[in-house]
């Protein structure tokens, strides 16, 4: 048997890693586990974007206190963290209501936003369309990161600021059961490892670990497709830039008093009946990500979405995009689809096996913001501390 652990966490995607990050930071002895030799799924497959103010409840602190730590370990150590803002674009009068709405509630939160005219939202983002801008609510505290990049560089820095901190890839967990006052952990190959804890942060792999619970659940997993352009060098368009259609789907604009009046031009129908809504980010190479779908299929029934692109969706994407701004994306270099779990009722699933093995999952979309917050909190519950 090898060296007991204070804590054992499964799944190196955003959600696994603060869990381990708040741990170590803490002094416990922990071990991070990766079942590919990097992550491979939801937390890199995105758009990078962090973004508190589209966050509600207490995913909205969340937000807050993910995008502080991001800035704090962007000081010490390069994590692709870029504050760089975001932006709401409102393209009709239902959505100009909500972005004012908003501002209203988070000006009482002390949570800076700045209603941007049409005017100075063209002369900050000259390559948008005025046919399609009204006004805009921006946010320049929020930060963006390098999806390809961020995950990859937190575990660097988090194993040189950590010396209880271990790291294992290709590292497939195929049991985890409670033995007495500690959890057992069996990898493939029968390797057992102990730990006085266990975090299970598995993503969207719902049949290794813990299946027949799974099954039991209202999870599902939601496909989500996104484009990137070429490096188009003369183009400027920094920050998380959101549309009409995001401002109709984003947790915290469904808390608007305004959203339960709002219908959906026809216009927007098939958009929305493929859960498109238009976010555009440039990267630091100059390429542009245009996104993004999503598609639903309960688990069990993942095969249902498909790996293959579904490129009337793409081309739905590319139509709307072209309405909303003026640069290239005929020359596109890849196109690729993400994979996240949800859980359809709660906000998350958690489940606790005596008080030892802490599975969390579903996390959905909110992963790369809210991870951290969301880590911080459930690893004082982990410990009772």
């Amino acid at each position: 048997m090898a060296s007991k652990y204070d804590l054992i966490v499964v799944g190196a995607g955003a959600l696994g890693t603060f869990h381990a990050y708040h741990a170590a930071a803490a002094g416990k002895k922990v071990l991070l586990l990766e079942k590919d030799q990097r992550p491979v799924n939801a937390t890199v497959r995105n758009f990078g974007m962090v973004i508190a103010s589209g966050m509600a409840g207490k995913w909205f602190d969340y937000g807050v206190y993910g995008t502080a730590l991001y800035k704090s370990i962007q000081q010490r150590f390069d994590v692709s963290v870029r504050n760089n803002g975001s932006v709401y674009i409102a393209s009709d009068d239902d959505e100009q209501q909500l972005i004012h709405e908003l501002k209203a509630a988070y000006d009482t939160k002390g949570y800076e936003s700045q209603l941007l005219s049409q005017s100075q939202l063209l002369a900050k983002y000259p390559s948008l369309k005025a046919s399609y801008c009204r006004e805009a609510l921006y946010f320049p505290q929020e930060v963006s990161v390098e999806p390809n990049l961020f995950i990859h560089r937190i575990h660097q820095y988090m194993l040189y600021s950590f010396p209880g901190l271990e790291m294992r890839r290709a590292t497939v967990v195929t049991e985890c059961s409670v033995s007495g006052d500690n959890v057992l952990v069996t990898l493939a190959g029968g390797e057992r490892l102990s730990a006085e804890r266990v975090v299970v942060a598995s993503g969207h792999e719902f049949k290794i670990l813990f299946p027949e619970l799974f099954k039991e659940q209202d999870l599902s997993v939601s496909k989500l497709q996104m484009l990137r352009t070429k490096p188009l060098p003369s183009l400027a368009l920094p920050g998380n830039i959101g549309t009409g259609l995001s401002i109709r789907r984003y947790e915290a604009f469904t808390e608007c008093a305004g959203f339960a009046n709002m219908k959906t031009p026809d216009h927007l129908l098939e958009l929305e009946s493929y859960g498109i809504h238009i976010l555009l980010k440039q990267a630091v190479d100059g390429t542009v990500i245009i996104g993004d779908s999503h598609e639903y299929a309960k688990i069990g029934e993942e095969e249902n979405l498909g790996y293959e692109l579904n490129q009337h969706i793409n081309q739905l994407m590319l139509k709307e995009a072209s309405r909303i701004a003026d640069f290239d994306m005929t020359n596109l270099s890849e196109t690729w689809a993400g994979y996240y779990g949800l859980h359809d009722k709660e906000e998350i699933f958690e489940h606790t096996i005596e008080d030892k093995i802490f599975i969390t999952v579903g996390i959905g979309g909110k992963g790369m913001t809210c991870s951290a917050g969301y880590a911080q909190e459930n690893i004082r519950k982990v410990f009772n501390q």
